[in-house]
């Protein structure tokens, strides 16, 4: 039996009626309203715990509530109902602030899964507000470290997307902790006790990765030698990162699409479709609205995904993080490795401000690893840091060997063709190390090299061992 009461607001008395009785039958304690006029009112007066709304009412719409309530209260869940037709409406709703949708005729199913995750999203609030308090104290959010204003608000925009169903786009340059931001979503999410699954759509080969995602049936295609369960039903219940979403290819962007609608899969080589209850978190790299203006982002897809937006800065906009994260990160790496090392000295800790860290907060957790493998004592001291650190200077000169001079009249694309040699010659053609650099995946910077002509003689090598999660040496 719930405590939880329900508000059902409907102008259609059948369906009104008949919810009312469904969401009665499961538990809940229901009221009804006949419209969204009515619906604040009885919110105001009984103070219900989740609302479920039509869009389309006289004298108050869904959306007009649904603001009024997030403007009153933090606490409702505000469940939407839409017609199939109109899913952008359902879009714009989860921007607004609503729990989740669902699309007439209702499946009834799919809507008491809702029900049932938005209670246990209402019985985590003391657990999300002690967790208010360690950020606000501590300056940090699940594997998040940062008293820095920028760093604030993504914990702020963090916390406040997570007890919802919302997708969300997570953009910035490789390195910057984009997959940490998927996690700590899933972690304060009422999905937490289930699976997180992440897969680099950069990192596996075009043929195989509709397989990876949707699954596929024995015999689907050569060498599919068995059934294989795909990536969203590993997820089901919890939540799947799709990483570098830029490089999925656009034919699977379109079924993608449809599986975020319509919340059905089809395992290639099946004619069943699965109903899959699965929150979709997508990461990118690149300026998401580039990669529609050069047809590599479906605009629909990139619409859909994007209800809600957190961009990560890079490490140089934010370098008071710095000391914070340095500390979080060796304590990770000393147990890892079994060491006891407890700090870094000064100069360590001023050579970490100065750099320019190309490479963010992946760049500094693997200097650090190292540093830690190779230290005796208890401090970091600058002999532990690798060779030639700090050479690149957060400011480097017009004449600096590690810059380029661009002069006017040079085309964008003759500008990003010097930066990219460039990049390579200061790696020593080491194409991964100048991707994580240049914040573009390795199969990207391989395809630009071909564009000019450059690719090595090992260039298919490459891209094998880049499929397989090799890296370069």
């Amino acid at each position: 039996m719930n405590n939880e009461k329900v508000l059902i607001v409907e102008d259609e008395e059948n369906e009104r009626t008949g919810l009312a009785e469904l969401v009665s039958s499961w538990g809940y304690s229901a009221e009804t309203a006949r419209d969204g006029q009515e619906g604040h009112e009885k919110v105001l007066a009984w103070s219900p715990s989740i609302v479920i709304t039509d869009l389309k009412m006289p004298r108050l719409s869904g959306l007009e509530l649904l603001e009024r309530i997030a403007g009153d209260s933090q606490t409702i869940a505000v469940i939407v109902v839409t017609a199939q037709g109109t899913i952008d409406s359902a879009v714009q709703a989860m921007r607004i602030g609503a729990y989740d949708y669902v699309t007439k005729p209702i499946d009834t199913s799919r809507l008491r899964t809702i029900l049932q995750n938005a209670t246990a999203l209402l019985g985590a609030r003391v657990e999300l507000e002690a967790t208010r308090r360690k950020l606000r104290d501590a300056g940090s959010l699940g594997s998040l470290v940062g008293p820095s204003k920028k760093m604030q608000e993504i914990f702020r925009l963090t916390e406040m997307v997570a007890p919802s169903t919302a997708s969300v786009l997570i953009t910035g340059a490789s390195g910057t902790g984009k997959e940490l931001v998927a996690r700590t979503i899933h972690e304060l999410s009422p999905r937490r006790s289930r699976a997180f699954v992440a897969i680099n759509c950069a990192a596996i080969p075009e043929t195989l990765i509709e397989s990876e995602i949707f699954g596929h049936e024995k015999g689907a295609f050569t060498g599919a030698l068995e059934r294989r369960t795909g990536c969203f039903e590993l997820a089901e219940g919890g939540t799947l990162l799709l990483d570098e979403i830029g490089e999925m290819p656009i034919a699977t962007q379109a079924k993608l699409l449809r599986v975020l609608e319509d919340r059905k899969l089809r395992r290639l080589g099946s004619k069943v479709e699965t109903t899959v209850d699965v929150r979709v978190l997508a990461a990118t790299n690149k300026v998401p609205e580039d990669a529609v203006a050069h047809g590599e982002l479906r605009n629909d897809l990139y619409y859909r995904l994007n209800v809600f937006n957190i961009h990560m800065p890079p490490l140089r906009e934010h370098r008071e993080d710095i000391p914070d994260l340095v500390q979080s990160l060796l304590a990770e790496m000393s147990s890892k490795h079994s060491r006891r090392v407890a700090t870094v000295s000064e100069a360590v800790l001023n050579a970490f401000k100065n750099y320019s860290w190309p490479g963010n907060v992946r760049e500094l957790r693997n200097t650090l690893e190292r540093a830690v493998i190779v230290c005796e004592g208890a401090v970091i001291e600058t002999k532990h840091l690798p060779p030639g650190f700090g050479h690149a200077p957060v400011r480097p000169s017009a004449d600096d060997a590690d810059s380029i001079r661009v002069g006017v009249g040079t085309t964008v694309g003759e500008a990003e063709r010097l930066l990219i040699i460039k990049t390579l010659e200061s790696t020593n053609n080491n194409k991964t190390r100048a991707a994580e650099i240049l914040g573009i995946s390795l199969k990207t910077l391989h395809n630009k090299l071909k564009e000019y002509g450059n690719a090595s003689a090992d260039g298919a090598r490459a891209e094998r061992e880049e499929a397989e999660g090799v890296a370069e040496p």
